[in-house]
């Protein structure tokens, strides 16, 4: 089956992301903060909306699933999924918990976060296993991150891979970003056996290189790919900061440059913006090359913007590419 062949079969369903969604702080320089939604997932459903959505269209093309809580932020987020053309329908609000928090502090345009995060509605998304294949029904593209494995545990793992095996059963695309925080983690071994296990269920890994490195030692994004295609994923795309995008579809391998950037300010929301400009190219047909190159194009916009988030004007060069590429499908 080649590239096309395999996208046109997911292609003209529904996109899901599955995470955790959070209150984000984000610095705006000097000491104030602009209060915003985040979340590695979140993040690639929001902007796969955005580049896939045209005026007017109902918000079922791409949507979100997670557990927030009753609270004030919990509505306030819900109301900014529905109002950015996400399909929200599936997230589930618990009466006990809220949203997890988290602080963006800025040394240069590099970034380190605060979290707070313990009593995260979204730890138990996975809890429910008959909750979580209803929200997985009828899905073209699902799209999970490390981080989504982490917060949910043992038992939501096991969970989430079920109903992950099902939906491909029926047709389903899994997109997996490691997306490796060590600290979420109760021990390197637990990770890394879950980071093994979710492969199993994978179609298109986007890893970052540097966080391969650290968890394995991979000399350089070349030995990334070799260790993925051996665990079978048969897409595979590693990120590497400013340096060279590592690709291979079934083996067969490219090498694509990243553009230099000149206006860097914040560098938060880089690989998740680039997951979906990737994943919107791939969406609309257009093969690894280009779905890369929109990749690029995309993250070196959200990278001069403060916050995971860019203005919804910023993204409108990138959009024109998909909705052209998408009229020609």
């Amino acid at each position: 089956m080649t590239p096309d062949s395999q996208t046109r079969r997911w292609s003209h369903r529904h996109v899901l992301g599955i995470g955790e969604a959070m209150v984000e702080f984000a610095s705006t320089g000097g000491d104030t903060y602009r209060r915003g939604f985040a979340g590695d997932t979140l993040n690639t459903a929001w902007y796969l909306a955005q580049l896939l959505s045209q005026p007017g269209d109902a918000p079922d093309r791409v949507g979100y699933y997670t557990h927030v809580g009753q609270d004030l932020f919990s509505d306030q987020l819900l109301a900014f999924i529905e109002a950015s053309h996400l399909d929200a329908r599936r997230i589930v609000r618990a009466a006990d918990r809220s949203l997890g928090l988290y602080v963006i502090h800025l040394t240069g345009a590099e970034r380190h976060f605060s979290y707070w995060r313990d009593t995260s509605a979204a730890r138990r998304l996975a809890d429910d296993l008959d909750g979580l294949r209803a929200a997985t029904r009828d899905c073209g593209l699902i799209h999970v991150s490390g981080i989504t494995l982490a917060v949910i545990g043992a038992t939501g793992r096991r969970h989430l891979l079920q109903a992950l095996r099902e939906a491909r059963r029926a047709g389903a695309v899994v997109s997996f970003d490691p997306n490796v925080r060590p600290r979420l983690w109760p021990d390197p071994a637990e990770l890394k056996t879950a980071m093994q296990e979710i492969l199993a269920v994978v179609d298109i890994a986007l890893p970052s290189f540097d966080d391969e490195a650290a968890l394995w030692g991979d000399a350089d994004p070349q030995a990334t790919l070799s260790r993925l295609e051996q665990a079978g994923v048969q897409e595979i795309v590693v990120k590497n900061g400013a340096g060279d995008v590592a690709c291979s579809w079934s083996g067969r391998r490219e090498v694509f440059p990243t553009p230099p950037i000149d206006h860097v300010i914040d560098t938060t929301g880089a690989g998740d913006s680039f997951n979906a400009g990737y994943l919107a190219g791939r969406l609309v047909g257009l093969p690894m090359s280009q779905a890369c190159r929109i990749g690029q194009r995309l993250a070196g916009i959200v990278i001069g913007h403060y916050g995971a988030l860019a203005p919804v004007d910023a993204l409108d060069d990138v959009r024109a590419v998909i909705r052209s590429a998408a009229g020609k499908v």
